[in-house]
């Protein structure tokens, strides 16, 4: 058990180490990385598709870069924005890895981009684990999903920089407790933000682009008390939490460190759907 769990320390400090590269990089060339999570089926897609046409008609130079475990499904409903969109397929894995996302991000990343959303795979278990340099990361749910997602998924909540509800034009008819579920929120992440959206009415549109821009332009960004330096200790989730897809490399469900960072100056953009595969 202890060299499984040394293993899996390895594989998060590597981790983080090229996401802190990454991180620094990126800055230098001005570009801030957001990093989106939810369970399948959130609406994320719909909402970031929303916000990648506000920033186009706004002259902001945005890409992004979307993530699944097959089709690129997602890609050609976020290339209809205009922007620059890249797919990732990931083979079974599930989640991103800062490595795999500088490798993506090599000759494509458009010059002049001032953000970049990155579409992490529809999980909250695994993607929470893992910081990919980003400068603000986003954790979604849709108000189909229950008041006590928060409480189930902790780690995901506990160190997001900014939840985001979707769907709320469903809320009444499926009798969502916002004041149940923004409470669940303060108890596992105290302070963070929530923001409450709607894709198809319009609701909170361009609330995600503007938290962003603030980020970039050297902004304060919100710290989790989960993601402290003093707080930062390596726990599974929970072991009751099982994984349909097979993993291709070796990963832990654990309390990672993701740190608030500075964001700089940004770029431009070409548009185009390019897909790849996990290499």
């Amino acid at each position: 058990m202890c060299r499984v769990v040394d293993l899996q320390q390895a594989v998060l400090a590597k981790n983080d180490a090229t996401a802190d590269a990454l991180r620094a990089e990126l800055a230098g060339r001005g570009t801030t990385v957001v990093n989106l999570l939810s369970s399948p089926g959130s609406g994320k897609t719909a909402l970031l598709e929303r916000e990648l046409l506000l920033a186009r008609e706004g002259g902001v130079p945005v890409a992004a870069l979307t993530a699944d475990l097959a089709t690129e499904n997602d890609a050609k409903r976020l290339a209809r924005s205009g922007v620059p969109v890249k797919q990732v397929l990931t083979d079974g894995l599930c989640h991103l890895e800062a490595g795999m996302l500088a490798r993506h991000l090599e000759g494509w990343l458009p010059d002049g981009t001032r953000l970049l959303f990155v579409e992490n795979v529809g999980n909250l278990v695994c993607p929470a684990s893992y910081d990919l340099g980003e400068a603000l990361r986003v954790v979604f749910a849709s108000v189909t999903e229950g008041e006590d997602k928060p409480l189930k998924y902790p780690t995901a909540f506990g160190l997001a920089h900014l939840v985001v509800v979707t769907k709320t034009d469903i809320a009444a008819a499926v009798e969502f407790d916002e004041a149940a579920f923004r409470a669940h929120v303060e108890q596992v992440n105290p302070g963070v933000e929530v923001v409450m959206t709607s894709a198809r009415r319009g609701e909170g549109a361009g609330a995600l682009l503007d938290r962003a821009m603030a980020v970039a332009d050297g902004g304060a960004v919100h710290a989790p008390v989960m993601g402290r330096p003093q707080n930062d200790h390596h726990h599974h989730e929970a072991a009751s939490e099982s994984h349909p897809q097979p993993h291709s490399q070796p990963h832990a469900h654990t309390q990672a460190a993701v740190r608030p960072v500075e964001s700089s100056r940004l770029f431009g953009a070409v548009p185009g759907v390019v897909a790849h595969s996990r290499p």
